[in-house]
């Protein structure tokens, strides 16, 4: 089984080359996108074990590339395309296993006690802060809580059912002292 290049075929063991080449740069680069946020969340004696596997996969991959006397242009490809595959693998394995916390901040004009229950009901912490008006409205409220990552959507479908125009903005959380986070 050959692929067409110029007139010429690529050999099997080229193709075969070709998909290590691909599959381990998927592995590398899903492990560097791992490193760096393990180093951001200062998580770095684990981010340093990432990265020995992360560059030791990188070396024998470009070890294999540049000593091949095969086809350069379907090895380019092949390094190329692995990182491209790579850069998404890691990020979505970083969403789904690296959990982090958030700041969720809720901007209403509705002082409706029901809110602050049914948040707390479903087991998110709220702090209520009145807000200055702004030249928009009257009077704001903010409610913050403190939630864990993999629960953003249901807490914003909580909070559209009760308020459907509120402002809702997020921010990942680096340290949180004291508090309440439910894990659910």
């Amino acid at each position: 089984m050959s692929v067409l290049k110029r007139g010429a075929f690529l050999g099997s063991q080229t193709i075969l080359l070709c998909a290590e080449i691909f599959l381990c740069r998927i592995l590398d680069v899903s492990f560097g996108t791992l490193r760096t946020i393990l180093t951001v969340r200062e998580k770095s004696a684990l981010a340093a074990v990432v990265g020995f596997f992360e560059v030791f996969i990188w070396f024998v991959v470009v070890r294999q590339a540049l000593s091949s006397a095969d086809s350069g242009f379907a090895i380019a490809i092949a390094y190329a395309g692995g990182y491209a595959a790579g850069t998404f693998v890691g990020g979505r394995i970083a969403r789904k296993y690296l959990k982090t916390n958030l700041i969720i901040h809720v901007v209403t004009t509705k002082k409706d006690p029901n809110i602050i229950r049914t948040i707390q009901e479903a087991g998110f912490a709220v702090t209520v802060i009145n807000a200055n008006p702004s030249e928009y409205g009257g009077e704001k409220y903010m409610l913050m809580s403190e939630i864990v990552g993999g629960r953003l959507q249901e807490y914003k479908k909580l909070v559209y059912s009760l308020d459907p125009v509120a402002f809702i903005f997020v921010q990942e959380t680096k340290h949180v002292y004291n508090g309440f986070i439910k894990k659910k």
